[in-house]
């Protein structure tokens, strides 16, 4: 056992090592065979040689052209598919400069300013497969060409730059123009390096670059995902959790000041459904979108980019990094999964109550789901966020492999990546295993209890249909039956997804408003507590309304007071009624009934 074990390690070592060697074989044959190409570019003689994944063409010159210095021109053109035609190279000797017009690709020129060139040649690459770099992954496949161009001059006496302009090929409905970088192909080092390359200011759509030499060029481009929301979705969602953060609020109120009064243990479970849900409504609402939306750099202007800049990129895909986000994102994750496990103790709980009701609840029954309500959800969102950062910690943008970029939940997984992807494990498959149990004893407590015909009981006490309907509904809402809506956004027909939505939104961000009227709305308590505050509403309008009419009343009996006043004096000089005094007497106590 001993000796397979170490003959096992010998073999792994073996392998290793074989695959090293052959790794390092590999690079040092693509290397001579680029080489190689470069040395067949010269010997063409002003002909060309295309192939859907390479193109090669040189040019000489007579004694007469490198008189003084020279420059060539070779064209790459556009074509309907990413591979190279034939006739799309082209080759201009004694040019002024670069001329590139909407139909050009690529445009290289090589300035020469000594006369010892005799020829020169140009080879193009289709793609980048021959040049694997150890610091730039490409994870699109938008066209990566490489341009080599070369002199037959000595390696020592070179003195020939190289002024280029490249036409982004991308998908521009999805993909926005964030960076790019002028490079060359080391051969030293078998990787890109920015050494005499730097970036130019050029003509609209078009990437420059300058180098101070010749050998093979690219221009690594990164992008930055352009993502569309639809406005009416949004509107919906935040009008419908702007309700649900209401009336959550308000149910979590109401069960804690009135459980004295109702005596009923279904409280707990209850609130601390509620407050799960209340919470993650509001970090939906302020926390969902990615800011880094917001920070646009460019639009695709090309002229906007930092010129100073020319470092490697690490990938042609750039998300900038948010750890507020990702924070938000594993909260939301938590929080859900919290209201998705409360949502099954409720579940459990009621099918203790109702169905088995002989038996008595567990000991310690409300400590217990509150350590699995509370406790379980962060134990999966810990292991989720450990286990992705300890295989991709390395990578900056890890966070990429837990959350998406455009807002602030789990990452949708690739259609190659179903299996690995911590949506389905840490979200999609507790969620289902949690709905199946719960629409199981929905059905069960259905059956046995809220639509049972009793034939024990009188006409006058059956429960009507439409009690029964209200039962089931209140059942059903804080069961997170609802969530099943969910599945049905999966199907592939868009404009059947798009109406899925909307009615999944609709139930599903409006399930506190639910809440809040089944369980709090409809109790008699509730009622009672609320015409009272309305009695009490309308009695001040009724004294505000009263005062506001008996203030002129009083301002007018103290006018008539005021204007008695020589009458009185009058009648108490000469000691004899006027009848004019008895009656302005009589009327003003008249007035005065009438006032009080």
């Amino acid at each position: 056992m001993l000796m397979f074990f170490c003959c096992s390690i010998r073999q792994n070592t073996y392998l290793s090592f074989y695959d090293k060697i052959l790794s390092i074989k590999l690079c040092f044959i693509i290397c001579r065979l680029i080489e190689q190409m470069e040395t067949y570019s010269l010997s063409l003689g002003n002909q060309s040689v295309v192939e859907p994944n390479i193109a090669i063409q040189s040019a000489n010159f007579s004694s007469e052209d490198a008189v003084g210095p020279l420059n060539v021109r070779f064209s790459v053109q556009k074509g309907a598919s990413s591979s190279l035609l034939s006739g799309s190279t082209s080759i201009h000797t004694n040019v002024d400069g670069l001329n590139p017009d909407g139909q050009t690709e690529l445009q290289v020129l090589l300035n020469m300013t000594k006369s010892n060139s005799k020829a020169c040649g140009f080879v193009v690459y289709q793609n980048d497969k021959l040049f694997q770099s150890k610091t730039f992954t490409a994870k699109s496949n938008f066209s990566q060409k490489i341009i080599s161009s070369k002199t037959d001059e000595n390696e020592q006496d070179q003195s020939a730059s190289v002024d280029m302009v490249f036409s982004p090929r991308y998908n521009q409905k999805e993909f926005q123009l964030y960076s790019y970088a002028c490079v060359y192909w080391n051969l030293s080092t078998r990787d890109w390096d920015t050494y005499g390359c730097q970036k130019d200011k050029g003509t609209d759509g078009f990437l420059r670059c300058r180098c101070n030499h010749t050998t093979n060029f690219a221009v690594l481009m990164t992008f930055k995902k352009d993502y569309q929301y639809p406005k009416s979705l949004d509107i919906l969602s935040n009008a419908g959790c702007a309700l649900s953060i209401t009336g959550l609020a308000l149910t979590i109120i109401f069960q804690i000041v009135t459980r004295k009064v109702r005596k009923t243990s279904v409280t707990w479970v209850l609130v601390n459904l509620c407050i799960s849900m209340l919470i993650f409504n509001l970090l939906f609402v302020f926390g969902i979108e990615n800011s880094n939306k917001n920070l646009q750099t460019s639009d695709g202007d090309i002229n906007d980019f930092d010129f100073d800049n020319n470092d490697v990129p690490q990938t042609d895909t750039i998300n900038i990094p948010n750890p507020m986000c990702t924070a938000i994102a594993a909260l939301l994750h938590y929080f859900l999964l919290v209201t998705f496990t409360w949502n099954a103790l409720s579940a459990a709980q009621l099918y203790y109550l109702l169905i088995r009701t002989m038996k008595p609840l567990p000991r310690h029954f409300i400590l217990f789901i509150s350590l699995i309500g509370w406790g379980v959800p962060a134990i999966v969102v810990a292991i989720t966020v450990g286990v992705i950062y300890s295989q991709n910690g390395k990578n900056p943008q890890w966070e990429l492999d837990y959350r998406q970029e455009k807002i602030c939940w789990l990452a949708i997984p690739e259609p190659n990546g179903v299996i690995k992807s911590p949506l389905l494990w840490s979200f999609i498959v507790p969620i289902t295993i949690i709905l199946i149990s719960n629409v199981a004893i929905f059905i069960t407590i259905s059956i046995k209890v809220l639509w049972k015909n009793n034939q024990n009981l009188t006409s006058t006490k059956k429960v009507s249909s439409m009690k029964k309907i209200v039962s089931t509904l209140s059942v059903a809402v804080v069961f997170g039956i609802t969530w099943i809506l969910a599945y049905l956004m999966l199907v592939n027909d868009d404009s059947i997804r798009i109406i899925f939505s909307y009615i999944f939104c609709l139930f599903n961000t409006t399930q506190g408003l639910q809440i809040f009227i089944l369980y709090t709305v409809r109790t008699k308590i509730f009622q009672s507590e609320a015409s009272k505050v309305l009695t009490l509403l309308s009695s001040v309008g009724r004294r505000k309304s009263l005062s506001s009419v008996t203030r002129p009343r009083l301002r007018l009996r103290m006018y008539n007071f005021l204007r008695s006043l020589p009458t009185l004096h009058e009648h108490f000089r000469l000691l004899e009624t006027s009848p004019s005094t008895e009656e302005i007497t009589l009327s003003e106590s008249d007035k005065a009934k009438e006032s009080m």
